[in-house]
């Protein structure tokens, strides 16, 4: 699977994006015909509140799943975005049984 990030308005330390692709290489047990994900980092600056919104699509073979989420830091955005993929892929997995 080919991982592409992206920060906006920041530079991503390595830490970081290490933690991102550790992260989705675990998504590959649920569903291992993941073609590629695309990983967009933003800083959201709503009066005092900073918020980290962290975007993921992953393509796979006929479709494409997206997750959003924004929280405090990066990780934790990305941690629920990736744990709301892992729930997209088993349903999509689960419908492409059933058909």
């Amino acid at each position: 699977m080919k991982t592409h990030t992206e920060a906006i308005h920041f530079t991503a330390d390595q830490k970081l994006l290490v933690y991102i692709e550790k992260k989705l290489q675990k998504l590959q047990q649920f569903f291992d015909n993941i073609i590629e994900a695309n990983v967009i980092l933003k800083l959201e600056n709503v009066g005092q509140i900073k918020d980290k919104i962290a975007e993921i699509k992953i393509h796979i073979p006929g479709s494409t799943i997206f997750a959003k989420e924004s929280e405090k830091s990066f990780e934790v955005a990305v941690d629920e975005a990736v744990e709301s993929l892992r729930r997209q892929l088993i349903k999509y997995k689960e419908k492409r049984q059933i058909a």
